[in-house]
């Protein structure tokens, strides 16, 4: 089965890569496909550098490419490592978000609820509380703020309280303990109100936006102006923060202006609306479907006052 089907691919590489010469960032590795498809673009000046916290990308990993380096961390942390290679500013920067393919399909790493193992959920298994942890340890209030926030769960108070009573009698260590709990609290289509559940927990657990505002607060320090921003959603949380950033430079979506009432905009749209993957593209790979592209270019930075 392949490690992963890279959404948009084509066209989050045209826009992506602009100078031949020039050094980018793939901050989700994963499967290689944005990556490979990067290299291919450019020429023997050009380089590459791509994060990943999840160790399974390991055997994917480009070997002996001179213009290509491999960070096992999370992208967070993009800043630092590019300061550790001598690297200040980069001609563009990739983010992939979300779960891989492989992640959802091996059973082991408890993403999906499709399968039973332990219930884990982390991107990187050496660090931070499993989803069991977080189910089994959170506070009633805590539960239904995330189910409500990052799963849009209808019932996200009564399956809170649920969980904190029936833990009371048995530890959730498993998928199979934990469906068993979340059987009689489902409201409409099971797989859809399954799918918001876990997908609530992983962000949380994860830190998925946390670490998605960092990384967008160090893109307008990391690229060049002129250089490009291209970031690839599955979830209108994250496509909102990510298109408030673009069109402010912050999560909030707030405009900052100088003295004299200028407005400083460190991103300019390349599209107003985001970009969907083409009907055939979903068909071919169905994880697709919740897809959203949105680019930006880097533009000046503010000019001092004197």
């Amino acid at each position: 089965m392949e490690y992963h089907n890279p959404v948009l691919l084509q066209e989050s590489i045209d826009a992506l890569v602009l100078n031949s010469s020039g050094t980018y960032i793939d901050c989700t590795f994963g499967g290689g496909g944005h990556s490979k498809e990067i290299l291919n673009r450019l020429s023997s000046k050009g380089k590459l550098i791509a994060f990943d916290q999840d160790i399974d990308v390991l055997p994917n990993l480009i070997s002996e490419n001179e213009q290509f380096n491999f960070v096992p961390q999370n992208f967070r942390h993009l800043k630092r490592y590019l300061k550790i290679y001598g690297i200040e500013q980069v001609d563009g920067v990739l983010a992939d978000l979300g779960v891989s393919s492989h992640q959802f399909n091996e059973a082991s790493r408890g993403f999906s609820f499709r399968f039973d193992a332990e219930l884990d959920m982390r991107m990187n298994q050496n660090n931070g509380m499993t989803a069991a942890d977080f189910v089994n340890k959170s506070t009633a209030e805590e539960l239904q703020s995330v189910f409500s926030r990052y799963g849009e769960v209808r019932n996200s108070k009564s399956l809170a309280e649920e969980i904190v009573q029936k833990r009371k009698l048995k530890t959730i260590k498993t998928i199979n303990d934990f469906l068993t709990v979340l059987g009689p609290m489902v409201r409409g289509n099971r797989p859809r109100y399954l799918a918001q559940v876990f997908q609530a927990i992983r962000i949380e657990i994860n830190d998925e936006m946390g670490a998605l505002i960092d990384l967008l607060n160090q893109a307008t320090q990391v690229i060049k102006p002129g250089g490009t921003l291209v970031v690839i959603s599955y979830h209108s949380l994250e496509d909102r923060l990510v298109k408030n950033f673009m069109k402010s430079g912050n999560a909030e979506g707030k405009h900052d202006t100088d003295f004299y009432g200028n407005i400083y905009r460190p991103f300019k749209l390349i599209s107003k609306k985001a970009i969907v993957p083409s009907q055939t593209e979903i068909e071919h790979n169905s994880r697709a479907r919740s897809a959203k592209m949105r680019i930006a270019e880097r533009t000046k930075d503010r000019t001092p006052n004197t």
